[in-house]
C-alpha cells in the first residue's frame, strides 16, 4: 500500500502487527493480545489523524493509488454493465468508461473517469485525463439516456482534462463546454459522485448533475494546488499553501453550496476499507437518485439550473 508521509507512525505498528502474525506463539507472549493491543494504537493514531487533515494533506489521501475507482463501483454497483465505446466521430477514450446497466434493478447509464492502478493500466486509460473524443463520448451516452428516459450516474476522478497539442488540436475546449451543456440540459436525473480528484473543467464535465455528492477525504477544484502555487507563487512547493486557499475539501465546498452531501469515508480513508466505501457510495446514489425521481422533466432542468446558478453565493456573507 502506498505510503502517506503524515501516515509513518500508523504504518511502523501495522509493520509490527505484520510481523507478530509470522510468528509463533513460544508461550511466554501472547501474540493474540499484543496484536489486539498494537491494533488499537492504530485506530486511535487513524481517528487522531484523520479527524484533523490539512487541506494538503486530503490531497494526499484523494490521490492514492490504492482507492477505489470508477471500475471499481462499476463492477461492484452495477448488474450487467454493457459499456459502450467510442465517440462516432474520431476514437475510443479509455479514460472516459460509459456504458449501460442496472443499479440496484434500476436501468441507468453509467459514466466516469478510471485512473488504472498499475502501470499498465494507467497508461490504457490515460491517469484519467480524458481527450475531446472522451467527452464527447460522454455526451453520446447522454444523449441516449436521455432518449429512452434512463437515470445517468457519473463518477468524477480526474487530474484534469488531457492537456496535450492533439487534444487542444481536436477541440478541447469546445468538448468539455458542450458536454457541461449536455448535463444541463438531459431531462432525466443525473446523479454525480466525486469519487477521489476532481480537477478543472475535466470534472465539471460530467458534474454538473442534480445531485453532487462527494466522498469525505475527495478534492474538487479549478485547477490543481501545483498548478496555482505555479501561478501565484512562482513556485510549486508552495502548493500546501494553494491548496488551503483553493477551498477545495468536501466540508468546504458543501459550506459553499457547490456540493450537496458528504459520503463519509472510512476511518483511515476510502484505501483502507473499499467494501465499506463502495458500499456507502451505493447507499447514497440510491437516496439521491429517489429524491430527483419524482420531478417532471421541465422541473428537472429547471431546478438543475437554478441550482448551478445559485453556486458560489452560500457562505460568502
Amino acid at each position: 500500500m502506498q505510503t502517506l508521509d503524515f501516515e509513518k507512525s500508523v504504518v511502523d505498528l501495522e509493520s509490527k502487527i505484520d510481523e507478530l502474525r509470522h510468528l509463533s506463539d513460544g508461550g511466554h507472549v501472547n501474540i493474540a493480545v499484543e496484536i489486539g493491543k498494537l491494533q488499537d494504537k492504530v485506530d486511535k493514531q487513524l481517528h487522531h489523524l484523520y479527524g484533523k487533515l490539512t487541506p494538503a494533506q486530503k490531497v494526499q489521501v484523494a490521490r492514492h493509488t490504492d482507492r477505489p475507482h470508477c471500475l471499481d463501483y462499476i463492477r461492484a454497483l452495477i448488474e450487467d454493465f454493457t459499456p459502450l465505446a467510442g465517440d462516432r466521430a474520431f476514437a475510443e477514450d479509455e479514460a472516459i468508461i460509459g456504458g449501460l446497466g442496472r443499479f440496484r434493478g434500476q436501468s441507468c447509464v453509467i459514466i466516469g473517469q478510471e485512473r488504472g492502478h498499475d502501470t499498465e493500466s494507467r497508461i490504457k486509460h490515460n491517469f484519467g485525463m480524458a481527450k475531446p473524443e472522451g467527452y464527447r463520448k460522454a455526451q453520446r451516452l447522454m444523449n441516449l439516456a436521455d432518449h429512452f428516459g434512463l437515470p445517468i450516474i457519473t463518477l468524477v476522478d480526474t487530474a484534469g482534462a488531457f492537456p496535450g497539442v492533439d487534444a487542444e488540436a481536436r477541440g478541447q475546449a469546445e468538448a468539455i463546454a458542450r458536454s457541461i451543456e449536455t448535463c444541463l440540459r438531459v431531462s432525466v436525473p443525473l446523479i454525480t459522485c466525486i469519487i477521489g480528484e476532481g480537477g478543472s473543467g475535466g470534472a465539471i464535465a460530467l458534474a454538473a448533475g442534480d445531485r453532487v455528492l462527494m466522498l469525505e477525504h475527495a478534492i474538487y477544484s479549478v485547477i490543481s494546488p501545483e498548478g496555482c502555487a505555479s501561478i501565484l507563487w512562482r513556485n510549486p512547493a508552495n502548493a500546501a499553501d494553494a491548496a488551503a486557499a483553493l477551498r477545495l475539501t468536501a466540508q468546504d465546498l458543501l459550506q459553499l453550496g457547490i456540493i450537496d452531501r458528504i459520503i463519509a469515508e472510512p476511518v483511515g480513508g476510502a484505501h483502507r476499507n473499499r467494501d465499506q466505501i463502495i458500499e456507502a457510495v451505493g447507499d447514497a446514489l440510491a437516496k439521491a437518485l429517489a429524491e430527483v425521481s419524482g420531478l417532471d422533466k421541465k422541473s428537472l432542468v429547471a431546478v438543475r439550473h437554478e441550482k448551478f446558478l445559485a453556486m458560489g453565493q452560500k457562505g460568502l456573507s
